[in-house]
């Protein structure tokens, strides 16, 4: 008897990964539209409107920061919203808050990203994007922790990316909570000095930032190097 998917399963196969992929690209572009609304009618919030948006909830802000960061995420960039942790808090207490939640936030787009997957994780990333699909499974937390340290690697791109793989969420908690330490720090670091960039705190952040690039700069030609001599 002939072995495998007969026509019918190929067909539902290839009407699935279909539906998934509409289903990505819809959500992608209703995220978009959302994100370009907020910047072109100026409805992000300032830094005085944060504030006292905080002063009001008082100790409660320390129990809702998680879940706001971790939904704000969605549609701001997340140095932005570490900054407004450190104006919130203070340096001490916002790093590992803002670190908690960055990496909560990382799985929530994760999840989602698997969730519109619906079990075609795997086979829906285009051909040019597998290169980095193949080098986060692979070398799961590493990669992750690396992915953190390079600069022009966007963070939401990775973790919906790594959602369209079969990367598992432990290495994704565990590479975005080591890798992202110091970038964290870094800019709640800037939020809590925001005024006095001349601080020793300020100048420490942004020497850590200058640092991060570099060395995120020499990842990259590694891995350059290395796919480069793979390849030979």
């Amino acid at each position: 008897m002939p072995s495998g998917p007969g026509p019918l399963g190929i067909t539902l196969e290839c009407m699935g990964l279909r539906t998934a992929r509409i289903r990505i690209a819809v959500s992608a572009a209703v995220l978009g539209a959302v994100v370009l609304t907020l910047f072109a009618t100026g409805s992000l919030p300032s830094a005085a409107e944060v504030r006292d948006f905080g002063e009001r909830l008082g100790a409660w802000a320390y129990l809702a920061y998680l879940p706001l960061f971790v939904l704000a995420s969605f549609l701001i960039t997340w140095p932005i919203l570490a900054g407004a942790g450190g104006l919130l808090f203070g340096t001490a207490a916002a790093t590992p808050l803002t670190l908690v939640a960055l990496t909560a936030a990382a799985l929530a787009q994760m999840a989602v990203a698997r969730r519109l997957a619906a079990g075609h994780q795997g086979v829906l990333l285009p051909e040019r994007t597998r290169s980095l699909e193949g080098f986060l499974v692979s070398n799961g937390t590493l990669a992750v922790m690396e992915s953190r340290i390079v600069p022009a690697l966007p963070f939401a791109l990775v973790n919906y990316t790594a959602g369209l793989t079969r990367l598992p969420f432990r290495d994704m908690a565990v590479g975005t909570a080591v890798g992202a330490f110091p970038k964290v720090f870094a800019y709640t670091a800037l939020g809590g000095s925001l005024g006095k960039l001349t601080s020793p705190e300020a100048i420490v952040a942004l020497t850590l930032l200058v640092v991060l690039a570099l060395a995120g700069v020499l990842l990259v030609r590694r891995q350059l190097t290395a796919q480069r001599g793979m390849a030979s």
